[in-house]
């Protein structure tokens, strides 16, 4: 019993994973053992599980039957596992997460390392990129988002924000007049982030707000390729402030109309209602908001 329960549970990665090598590279196991392992179970119930083709699995109708039951048998087991991780002094499991690519030079990666260090036990999974995943369907048990969230069935928490700063190759910057009113930016070339709104708002110190549009060419949805566009000379952006801070270290990029201010980015924990592994997501995201002064 426990090989044919080990063999589903494999079964339900491959359907999860959406192919056999993303299922071997999960479960660190060859992926001929990985094929081997759903072709033998499909035998011994005899019946076709999967549908396979050379670009994609589907699932046959008691495929569909038995990934949802082995899904209820597995969250039964992690709820199990919680349970004796809230009782026990040390967390234990594993978690994957996605994050934005960019956080990778923010302050969230010395927090990453430290709860890592901390909790020997957990083993975590990070992707990252820039394009929002869809943390149920890819079987997330957490997502950092950062920006304004859009509506969702997900439950969501802040954990910090970072500055952003307006910014603009030097030499693109001396083509321009001198601008005196953030309004004058209007007329200059504006690099936009695909999964940003594209107008602006700019405080001066004294308080007063200023909505700025974003007349643009070039659209991308990577903050790396921001800001690689931006030191090309292409025009003006608003980046995250440590990857700004790097490039005007390096005399790549120089601060835009300073002494005006555009709203922090934010960064907020977002996860299903119902997360496979409770304990340790709820434990992690209170580690993070705990630390939001060292993003």
């Amino acid at each position: 019993m426990i090989d044919k329960l080990r063999s589903m549970a494999i079964f339900a990665t491959v359907v999860d994973q959406g192919t056999f090598r993303a299922a071997a590279q999960h479960l660190n196991l060859a992926p001929s053992r990985i094929s081997q392992t759903v072709s033998d179970l499909e035998k011994e119930l005899g019946v076709t599980l999967l549908y396979r083709s050379t670009r994609q699995l589907s699932l046959t109708n008691e495929g569909r039957i038995l990934h949802l039951k082995v899904g209820e048998m597995l969250k039964a087991a992690e709820s199990g596992l919680d349970e004796i991780n809230q009782m026990s002094s040390q967390l234990a499991g594993e978690l994957k997460v996605s994050v934005p690519a960019f956080v990778t030079q923010t302050g969230l990666m010395s927090l990453f390392a430290e709860f890592i260090k901390s909790n020997p036990s957990i083993t975590l999974t990070f992707n990252f990129s820039d394009h929002p995943r869809d943390l149920i369907k890819e079987g997330f048990d957490l997502g950092i988002r950062a920006g304004l969230l859009q509506d969702s069935e997900l439950m969501s928490r802040s954990i910090g924000q970072t500055s952003r700063l307006l910014v603009a190759s030097p030499d693109y910057v001396a083509s321009k007049q001198v601008p005196t009113h953030p309004s004058d930016l209007e007329q200059w070339d504006w690099l936009h982030f695909s999964m940003r709104p594209e107008k602006i708002d700019m405080v001066s110190g004294g308080g007063e707000t200023v909505t700025v549009n974003n007349r643009y060419r070039v659209e991308v949805d990577s903050a790396y390729a921001l800001g690689e566009f931006a030191m090309l000379g292409l025009g003006l952006t608003a980046l995250p402030g440590n990857l700004a801070n790097r490039a005007f270290r390096q005399g790549d990029l120089v601060h835009v109309m300073p002494e005006w201010s555009i709203s922090p980015l934010m960064f907020n924990a977002v996860w299903p209602d119902r997360s496979r592994r409770e304990t340790i997501t709820l434990n992690f995201i209170r580690f993070l908001a705990s630390r939001s002064d060292h993003f």
